[in-house]
């Protein structure tokens, strides 16, 4: 978890690549759906151009789906989710309740990582990525508006994965080679 630019996608790419897991890269996601020409393609489209979250029901589609489709992987690093307590719970039920899912996607979250990075370093990031990627939704008006939601929703999830002991804080305002050598000793602590 972390805000926009924190580098949790830099990050779970390269712990996909070493230790075999597939990356599910909630925003890719979305931003696959959104260039679709279908009703909801067009629907993730307008909100994610405003800065605002997709609905729930939607987000888990598509993270169900993707987990689906590769049965095979050793696990899941899901970047980007989930961004509300609600998600949270529902993404728990999901993954683990064969009455929720006719097969059980996987097994709920073993840690959460916690990007930590400050306000000011995640506009300055996402401002170069959108510029180098060519993305719509990184413009600077809606970062600020997806920072201001990640944080007014965020705190009601860390809690959730904090009581259940699943949180683990990484600063990451340093080198993308550093913040990856405290990720390895995360993943590495639960084998």
């Amino acid at each position: 978890m972390g805000g926009p630019g924190c580098g949790k996608g830099t990050q779970c790419k390269n712990m996909a690549t070493k230790y075999g897991f597939r990356h599910v890269g909630l925003g890719q996601l979305l931003r696959q759906e959104a260039r679709r020409s279908t009703q909801r393609g067009r629907k993730i489209y307008d909100i994610m151009l405003q800065g605002l979250l997709v609905p729930t029901g939607i987000i888990l589609d598509l993270i169900s789906s993707t987990m689906l489709s590769h049965p095979e992987s050793r696990g899941f690093l899901i970047d980007g989710f989930p961004r509300g307590l609600k998600q949270a719970k529902e993404f728990e039920r999901l993954v683990s309740d064969p009455r929720v899912c006719k097969r059980a996607v996987g097994r709920a979250p073993d840690i959460v990582i916690v990007f930590d990075c400050s306000m000011d370093t995640m506009v300055r990031r996402v401002l170069h990525r959108g510029r180098v990627e060519h993305r719509a939704d990184d413009c600077e008006s809606a970062i600020r508006q997806r920072l201001e939601t990640y944080y007014m929703l965020c705190e009601p999830v860390l809690t959730f994965y904090q009581q259940k002991n699943l949180l683990c804080n990484i600063l990451a305002e340093e080198a993308p080679e550093n913040i990856f050598a405290k990720c390895c000793s995360v993943v590495e602590s639960l084998q």
